[in-house]
């Protein structure tokens, strides 16, 4: 089952066609990819899940619905510019921005205090925002996205401005989240964060999604049939007819195929010509890689 799919939608701004027909499905419960250059139209659509404006035409669905006006409320939203009120103090702020978001007074208060608890700062209640480090802020402004349980959380850019360690508490109550059954679009342009993180992606290239799979899918689309293999002993003579050699050392070479040869074949052709292989490998192209190839090739 989709929890979000987005059908032919568009969004024009006066002269500028910011969103040109898109549509994609993201299944339920994955941590789904959001992905593409500056300025390719993301947060555009981004804006249209979140009923910040509206499409032009087109239709998004969440849970299998027309995008209506209770749809906002299951929603959370973490915007890459932080929208914290800098002169509120911490508690009063997410207990503000909670009841903004539908929670009663009581219930507000015990989700503040479960998430102060959780990360291990209550004693920041009564700090101003302004007093906090970018990276504090990030945590208050993940607080305050998560804190009505939304069933669709949308992170832009979450890691910014958080060190390793606070970047991992965060990364690990997104896989919590997960678990307990919510949806979620990491939008990012840091490619080995997806590559990591993500399940399911597409690909926005000015206003156009031109990619879109698994990310195990993806990869295998680009693959270049390149392999990496470590021996002993020596090669056969002739080994490089097989194909272009990238990168040769002793004891371990990276051979990129003929388009004829299958890996099982050339596996066989050493292993028959004596050669002892220790390890042998294809060598994927990174989320890194198909992006830059894919958005040059528009």
């Amino acid at each position: 089952m989709n929890i979000l799919s987005l059908k032919n939608v568009v969004k024009k701004y006066q002269h500028h066609l910011a969103v040109d027909e898109v549509s994609f499905d993201m299944p339920e419960g994955c941590i789904f990819g959001l992905l593409g250059p500056n300025g390719a139209g993301k947060t555009s659509i981004i804006r249209i899940i979140t009923s910040i404006t509206r499409a032009d035409s087109g239709t998004v669905y969440l849970n299998g619905e027309p995008l209506n006006s209770k749809h906002p409320a299951q929603i959370g939203y973490m915007p890459e510019e932080r929208g914290l009120y800098k002169k509120m103090e911490v508690g009063e702020h997410i207990m503000y921005l909670a009841q903004l978001r539908g929670l009663a007074k009581a219930d507000a208060k015990r989700e503040v205090d479960y998430w102060l608890e959780k990360f291990e700062i209550k004693d920041w209640w009564n700090k101003k925002v302004e007093e906090l480090s970018k990276g504090m802020q990030q945590k208050i402004q993940f607080i305050s996205t998560v804190i009505h349980r939304p069933k669709l959380l949308i992170l832009d850019e979450p890691f910014s401005g958080l060190d390793p360690i606070n970047a991992n508490l965060i990364k690990d109550e997104i896989y919590e989240m997960k678990k307990k059954g919510v949806s979620i679009i990491f939008s990012t342009h840091r490619m080995e964060q997806v590559e990591k993180i993500c399940e399911h992606i597409v690909l926005i290239n000015q206003g156009k999604n031109v990619l879109e799979g698994t990310v195990k899918e993806v990869k295998n689309q680009y693959k270049e049939n390149k392999f990496e293999f470590k021996y002993e002993g020596t090669l056969p003579d002739n080994f490089n007819e097989h194909g272009n050699i990238v990168q040769e050392s002793p004891g371990e070479v990276v051979i990129q195929l003929n388009p004829d040869e299958s890996s099982n074949d050339f596996l066989k052709y050493l292993i028959n010509n004596n050669t002892r292989i220790n390890s042998f490998n294809e060598i994927l192209p990174t989320l890194n890689e198909v992006f830059i190839r894919k958005v040059k090739s528009i």
